[in-house]
């Protein structure tokens, strides 16, 4: 029996479906097994590719190490291991840019199977109950947040993805040169709007990330009921999951005064190059990611598809309240990060300074100058 090692992230989203779908694709090829492991949510964010890629055959990884998996080799070509056909659907049903963003040099390094972006949450039971209406503006945010009802993800990272969705919501000017990561009244103008949010908040959201978000507002014993903007998690729109269910939709329009852009997530399932089971891999990536079973048992087992029509199907939201059909907009417009080589290091760094300025150990100058510094580094890694 040939043993096939993947690692995925520690959550119902990110492992339950891998090791459902693992089960049954040994059912039908026994003499193949796939075990997974998981890292941290964070670890998923920043852990090196080469390091996992020497140690498993599957991995499931987030999307700005593409340029990593082209620069390095360390994964397999999939357009080279799997069939046009497959692709071309993949490309053509994809949430989003979720299968753009692991193309890099003409070569896709990961298959789109799950899908996020930033995207409002809350409990409208308790909406109901206290006689609020879910906000639609970032006035009307503000003036829920004065009340004690709002929380959202605050730590470094996510800090640094609402700082994206801030500069994008007032300019173009993010990451469009080399010379600097963004027009500095634009990047100021983010960082003090971004604060005055969070000062209404508890500052307990600055130790939390996403998921840590979903259990307070699923939670009877904290007072938030609304999140404005984290990365969905479709689990808690699922009935008996959490002790509430919440509700998914469309995030506020932005302070100034339109639409605003959230930065695309999700997760891709990619092969290390390394692996000597590639036609076994490849084989195990393609039935994970095919349409029938994306929306079914994929879905079934806590996964968040990256296949279309998965999204617009119509069992798929009635059993998660809607969640794919109310949040796709989002995903469509959503923003996709850099990919650059370096861009790693600007990540991984630049989110510090955001939280360190939004605890008040910095000034929005002091904050901007730091991740401009980390920025022009990131540009200038070894390749």
């Amino acid at each position: 029996m040939k043993t096939i090692k993947g690692i995925t992230w520690g959550h119902s989203r990110g492992y339950v479906p891998m090791v459902a779908t693992a089960q049954r694709f040994q059912e039908m090829h026994p003499e193949v097994k796939i075990t997974w492991e998981i890292r941290t949510l964070q670890q998923f964010a920043d852990m090196p590719l080469e390091t996992l890629a020497k140690k498993y055959d599957l991995m499931v990884i987030d999307h700005p190490h593409a340029g990593v998996a082209a620069q390095e080799q360390l994964l397999t070509p999939l357009n080279n291991v799997l069939p046009e056909a497959f692709l071309l659907d993949q490309q053509e049903q994809q949430v989003g840019r979720s299968y753009d963003s692991y193309v890099m040099d003409g070569h896709l390094w990961a298959l789109p199977i799950d899908a996020a972006t930033p995207v409002a949450s809350w409990r409208q039971d308790a909406f109901n109950a206290k006689g609020l209406a879910v906000p639609h503006t970032w006035t009307a945010l503000l003036d829920l947040a004065r009340q004690g009802l709002v929380a959202m993800p605050g730590i470094p990272l996510d800090s640094l993805m609402n700082f994206y969705m801030l500069c994008l919501n007032k300019d173009a000017s993010l990451f469009a040169s080399e010379d600097t990561l963004v027009n500095q009244e634009t990047g100021i103008w983010a960082l003090e709007t971004l604060k005055e949010l969070v000062s209404l908040c508890d500052p307990k959201i600055l130790d939390c990330n996403p998921i840590r978000i979903c259990e307070i507002l699923a939670s009877n014993d904290e007072p938030e009921i609304y999140c404005p903007f984290a990365y969905g998690y479709s689990n808690y729109s699922r009935e008996g999951y959490a002790e509430n269910t919440l509700t998914y939709g469309a995030i506020v329009d932005g302070p100034a005064l339109k639409p605003m852009q959230t930065t695309l997530g999700g997760a891709g399932l990619a092969i290390s190059k390394f692996s000597d089971a590639q036609e076994i891999c490849a084989a195990y990536a393609h039935y994970v990611a095919s349409e029938s079973t994306q929306k079914a048992l994929y879905f079934e087992n806590g996964g968040q598809p990256g296949h279309r029509k998965a999204w617009t199907n119509e069992r798929v939201n009635a059993r998660s309240n809607g969640f794919f059909r109310n949040t796709l907009a989002d995903l469509d417009k959503s923003y996709l990060r850099p990919r650059y080589w370096g861009y790693m290091h600007f990540q991984d760094h630049a989110g510090d300074p955001v939280h360190a300025y939004l605890k008040g150990n910095a000034t929005a100058e002091e904050a901007l100058l730091k991740m401009e510094g980390f920025y022009r580094a990131s540009l200038n890694q070894e390749q």
